[in-house]
């Protein structure tokens, strides 16, 4: 399972997750670490469902932008 919704969605959801969550962005990431590895991006966002109980769209919108921040960090 890919991203499948905009940018423009992403972003809104990703500014949501704190409200709607009760974590912030930084916490979640260190979640994703702590967990299991897991390689394909669907995986990922089936354990933050299961596992803290998270829509699925916000789950999507946390391991999208986990990912797009290491990219960004592997090429600084």
């Amino acid at each position: 399972m890919a991203l499948h919704h905009s940018e423009e969605t992403h972003q809104l959801l990703v500014a949501k997750v704190p409200a709607v969550t009760g974590k912030q962005l930084p916490e979640w990431f260190q979640c994703l670490d702590d967990g299991p590895t897991f390689s394909r991006f669907d995986d990922r966002v089936k354990w933050l469902r299961d596992e803290y109980g998270l829509a699925h769209g916000h789950a999507t919108a946390i391991v999208h932008e986990r990912d797009l921040r290491r990219s960004r960090r592997s090429f600084s």
